[in-house]
């Protein structure tokens, strides 16, 4: 199956199951908005723990914020983003559709490397066991002709990127024959700046309303707040701060889902240090980073780094970790250098001294800045993509059966255990529920009685429930329950009492902090 169609599939299965819902749906919806359903707030809640747990549990020198959405509008004006928060803007004339510039030409540019991999998983199917990737990379005259484009291409587009040339961003779309996704068409306007902030006003009358932004990332609530965490909590560098909070970027082609969406949430975690020390620090946390995205168990080879062409005004250095979406490899978090721009121009802006007194040196500085910056919502979609399974099984009859599981890690998973009676009789549902009442304080449960098990079962792995517990008439006899794996479908007798022991050690957070 294309992995286009895959993705409409999970799209589909997150509503029908209560992960993601379009916003306003029953007002035909705001576009690329999207609400959280009862078992998405729950797997967003778990992926916030395994991130503030992982940075602040687990790191001394690392201490919480959590700073207002509003801020004063200077912020903005020191911080770059009144004056360079845009993206190249183009419209088609025919389709009137608007799109970024800059993804239409990465757009081309994944093409290329479409072509490049189709090839390669041409000629390994070809070869088998006997292929050499390196080899034929490096000899086949039309993976070779593609590279070569691809990097023209590329070449052209960092130049144009890095010299904001937006003559240069449309001369290659008119010459790379890039067409409208909606009409085909290729008639396009000029390229112009479109700063991504929303704006409102704060005061109670019109006359003396002043213009403020909704904050496009949450880093500068940390920045500005430095001095009063290094301060108060007596912090000696190098030291971080982490936040998790909502940001709004109006953007201009918000789509794939819940991938680039208006309104999102961040967590980021700004590690203050030394000048001079900052490229080393920045090695060691993207190696840490890379690790917690790993140790969720879905594969090496789907995580890739991407160092940065272009660099953004603030970053003497910066990389994306990428994971392989559906749609192709795409950035869930971005390690940055940022130096000791932030604090530097909040330095400037303010007028307040914003530095940090080393007793060793006798001397004061700057501090400068490594990020760790990851999206929320991108991550769980990351999650979900990677977790979201079709699989064909064969029934006891030998006829076979489709059902589709969500193979979350069983720390992430919204609900970590399903109660589930054989019966409505028998005093069997009252077993089940006191069997709940016991285990509700430890876990997130679900109690289920309508249809058969097997049908609750199937509902239980569309959702990601990593062990469903079945109370059966053995149960009144000696106190066990039949225990259901999720992704093996095994079952096994468990007495009630070590229930709580035998689940809590393979569901609790700490089985991820640990592999750290």
């Amino acid at each position: 199956m294309a992995q286009e169609d895959v993705f409409k599939k999970l799209v589909s299965h997150c509503k029908e199951y209560g992960f993601v819902f379009p916003s306003s749906e029953i007002y035909d919806g705001l576009s690329a908005v999207y609400d959280y359903g009862q078992n998405g707030v729950e797997l967003k809640n778990n992926i916030k723990k395994y991130w503030w747990d992982s940075m602040v549990l687990l790191n001394e020198e690392v201490v919480g914020l959590d700073a207002a959405i509003f801020m004063h509008p200077t912020t903005w004006k020191a911080s770059g983003h009144v004056d360079a928060f845009n993206d190249p803007l183009i419209d088609n004339k025919d389709s009137k559709k608007r799109y970024r510039a800059d993804v239409l030409i990465e757009d081309k540019l994944a093409k290329y490397e479409e072509k490049m991999a189709k090839e390669v998983a041409k000629a390994a199917k070809r070869f088998g066991d006997q292929f050499d990737e390196e080899q034929f990379v490096t000899t086949n005259p039309r993976v070779l002709a593609n590279q070569e484009k691809y990097n023209k291409l590329n070449d052209r587009f960092v130049k144009a990127m890095n010299d904001s040339d937006l003559d240069g961003l449309r001369n290659i779309i008119v010459e790379e024959e890039i067409s409208c996704p909606v009409s085909g068409s290729k008639n396009w306007t000029d390229v112009r700046q479109f700063n991504l902030m929303f704006s409102t006003e704060m005061g109670s009358t019109a006359e003396g309303a002043s213009t403020i932004y909704l904050r496009p990332e949450t880093a500068q609530g940390i920045f500005v707040n430095y001095l009063n965490v290094q301060k108060t909590g007596r912090m000696k560098l190098p030291f971080g701060i982490a936040q998790i909070g909502k940001a709004f970027r109006n953007e201009i082609v918000a789509r794939q889902f819940i991938f680039r969406m208006r309104e999102f949430e961040q967590m980021e975690m700004q590690y203050f240090v030394k000048p001079g020390t900052e490229l080393e620090f920045f090695e060691q946390w993207k190696q840490r980073r890379m690790k917690w995205h790993k140790t969720l168990g879905y594969g090496e080879e789907n995580y890739r780094f991407h160092d940065h062409d272009k660099l953004a005004h603030y970053a003497n250095a910066a990389t994306d970790v990428e994971f392989k979406f559906p749609f192709g490899f795409k950035e869930v978090e971005g390690i940055h250098s940022r130096t000791d721009f932030d604090l530097g121009a909040h330095q400037k802006f303010s007028g307040k001294k914003i530095q940090f007194f080393d007793p060793e040196s006798n001397t004061s500085f700057t501090p400068f800045v490594v990020e760790t910056s990851i999206g929320l919502d991108r991550m769980f979609l990351q999650i979900i993509s990677a977790a979201y399974t079709e699989e064909v099984i064969k029934k006891d009859n030998g006829q076979e059966d489709q059902r589709v599981v969500m193979k979350l890690p069983p720390a992430l998973a919204p609900v970590k255990l399903a109660i589930l009676p054989l019966t409505k009789k028998d005093g069997l549902p009252e077993k089940a529920r006191s069997i709940m009442e016991t285990l509700k304080f430890d876990f997130n449960c679900q109690y289920e009685e309508k249809d058969s098990i097997g049908r609750r079962y199937r509902r239980q792995d569309a959702i990601g429930t990593p062990y469903c517990i079945t109370i059966d008439h053995q149960t009144l006899k000696d106190h066990t329950v039949t225990v259901r794996h999720r992704d093996s479908m095994e079952q096994d007798r468990t007495a009630i009492d070590t229930l709580r022991e035998t689940i809590k050690d393979k569901v609790d957070i700490t089985t991820l902090l640990k592999q750290l």
